[in-house]
């Protein structure tokens, strides 16, 4: 089938990452947008727009009959849901393909299986990838969680089964804080994701958070190679970087291979994350879930494999076989990838929409800003504060922390708080450079170094 045009059902940088990559292939955009995204930066470049509702996502981005109906007014080819809102509902995919559009993405058949956690472990286990050790499946009762944790052993974690975004995850230390914990977790799940069911894994002391990118077609599947992205708060993804530079190389083919693996067990269709846990002293990894969309991170592993991963995932949704060999896909030298955020870094992270008056984007070689940001646009306070990407890349690790942190002190944006200051605090931090960190090291150093260093740049303001 060949896709002429294609409607983005999402908003932000990646509708314009999403539009750019649609042009470089001919392929002509509708961008849907919502009353407080009327002046966005997608809109500014999509050949069509249409509005489809009001400020609040879920009457507008999350409602599905709305961007399916301007998908068919428009007369679409397809629909592509870049990351959040709809793009891991299976009932959308479903509704995008019944009203006979292309969904870029993989089946709904395929969303929902992977989607709900327990189901992937089980899929996992199956295609001979390791997962953490925990519920065999769902627990639907407190009797059940005390079994689990007395033969795992504490601390454990409480994850919802169908979650994401860090959202419905308790960590228990002790018998007390499951008990308290558990109802918690289960209430918080079914508010977030209609589904209050839970799983019990045990927490890795120290781990990393190691991912590996896929793609498929349905009948043939590769990897792109796995990024770090241990650097988090609140289980939310501060920094991220390709490949993982403390991996031995014994490791990584393992770990890309157990990816590979998963996907052809599903017969994945698409671009996908397939997440794991990494305990760096005994050299093992842990599967955690998969994600079945591209990922906010995509741009690292774009950068040292010159694969443009939004066109590969457009051309096998619209039915073509992977154009790369597993043999060719080369990853060279060093990328890492800060998220700037809309917040006030010195005042616990406050959201902080408001007017851009002065944006000047660092450029050069192995410099990338992926942005939805131009002078004189204002933010609205409705959606998540992501407004930005800086990418970097050079030939080591070394060389991509000097590179970085000069485009960060390049990179100025004006009217508005931003992420910048907490970046150029982590670039010019010695375990960070060291890469001695791991998925909680980021709440501690929030609360002890950056504390510090922006209560003395409160005070130099």
């Amino acid at each position: 089938m060949t896709i002429r045009s294609l409607l983005v059902a999402n908003r932000g940088e990646i509708a314009v990452r999403i539009i750019k990559a649609a042009k470089a292939l001919g392929i002509r955009t509708v961008q849907v947008h919502s009353v407080a995204d009327a002046d966005m930066l997608a809109m500014k470049l999509a050949d069509e727009a249409v509005n489809i509702g009001p400020p609040s996502a879920a009457k507008s981005y999350l409602d599905i009959n709305a961007v399916v109906s301007a998908a068919k007014a428009t007369g679409v080819d397809a629909v592509h849901p870049g990351y959040g809102f709809l793009s891991e509902n299976a009932d959308f995919a479903d509704a995008v393909e019944a009203a006979g559009l292309t969904f870029i993405g993989p089946k709904g058949d395929a969303i929902r299986l992977l989607g709900d956690k327990v189901a992937a472990r089980a899929v996992a286990a199956r295609a001979g990838v390791p997962t953490v050790p925990g519920s065999a499946g769902r627990i639907d009762s407190l009797d059940e969680a005390r079994v689990i944790a007395n033969n795992t052993g504490f601390p454990i974690m409480i994850k919802a089964a169908a979650g994401g975004g860090g959202r419905g995850i308790r960590i228990a230390d002790n018998m007390g804080d499951l008990e308290r914990h558990f109802p918690q977790a289960s209430a918080e799940a079914a508010a977030a994701f209609g589904d209050g069911g839970l799983y019990l894994e045990k927490v890795i002391t120290k781990a990393r958070h190691v991912e590996v990118q896929i793609l498929g077609d349905g009948e043939s599947f590769i990897h792109c190679f796995e990024r770090e992205c241990s650097l988090q708060r609140r289980r939310q993804k501060v920094w991220e970087e390709a490949p993982s530079f403390l991996l031995p190389s014994a490791v990584r083919e393992k770990l890309c291979a157990s990816a590979v693996a998963l996907a052809r067990e599903v017969g994945y269709r698409g671009a996908g994350t397939v997440e794991y846990l990494y305990d760096e002293i005994a050299r093992e990894f842990y599967f955690i879930e998969v994600n079945t969309r591209i990922q906010v991170e995509h741009p690292v592993t774009e950068m040292i494999t010159g694969i443009d991963l939004v066109q590969e995932m457009i051309k096998v949704c619209a039915g073509a076989k992977l154009s790369i060999a597993q043999k060719d896909i080369v990853a060279r030298g060093h990328a890492i990838e800060c998220r700037i955020n809309a917040e006030d870094p010195s005042r616990n992270f406050m959201p902080a929409p408001g007017r851009i008056e002065t944006l000047k984007v660092p450029e050069g070689e192995g410099i990338r800003f992926d942005t939805m940001l131009y002078e004189g646009y204002s933010i609205p306070p409705f959606y998540d504060s992501l407004v930005g990407k800086l990418i970097v890349w050079a030939e080591s690790r070394d060389a991509c922390l000097e590179r970085l942190k000069s485009a960060l002190e390049a990179l100025t944006i004006t009217g508005i708080p931003t992420t910048v200051p907490l970046h150029l605090a982590l670039v010019s931090d010695e375990s960070v450079r060291r890469g001695a960190f791991h998925t909680r090291f980021l709440e501690t150093w929030l609360e002890t170094e950056f504390a510090g260093l922006s209560g003395k740049t409160a005070e130099v303001a």
